[in-house]
């Protein structure tokens, strides 16, 4: 295994859609993934193999996961089990800032950011 550090700040925001950006860094076993939602991004419900856990680090965002709705602010966690449907909505004007971190390694984001 080899260490990696990585400045954040360093790091190229990728524009994934209209009102959706992400800085990506991946290890081994899994990847983190710093998103900016804008206010009134659309949301897009999705699922995936990987074992999700999102940290909202600033904003305020409706975070649907299966049939139930969270309303996550500032410092709040939610882990989102693989394979369910889960979308999140910015509540208010405010940006949204989460810190995602995925298990296993997204390997569809290989392509991004720090590109390892």
């Amino acid at each position: 295994m080899v260490t990696k550090h990585v400045k954040l700040d360093a790091l190229t925001w990728e524009q994934v859609r209209s009102g959706v950006c992400r800085k990506v860094v991946h290890g081994e076993g899994g990847t983190v993934c710093l998103n900016k939602l804008a206010a009134g991004h659309e949301p897009r419900p999705h699922q995936h193999p990987h074992e999700q856990i999102a940290i909202i680090l600033k904003g305020k965002t409706k975070f649907t996961v299966g049939d139930t709705v969270y309303e996550l602010g500032e410092n709040d966690i939610i882990v989102i089990p693989p394979n369910v449907v889960h979308f999140a909505e910015v509540i208010g004007t405010e940006d949204c800032y989460n810190l995602d971190v995925f298990v296993p390694r997204r390997e569809d984001y290989v392509d991004t950011a720090d590109g390892k």
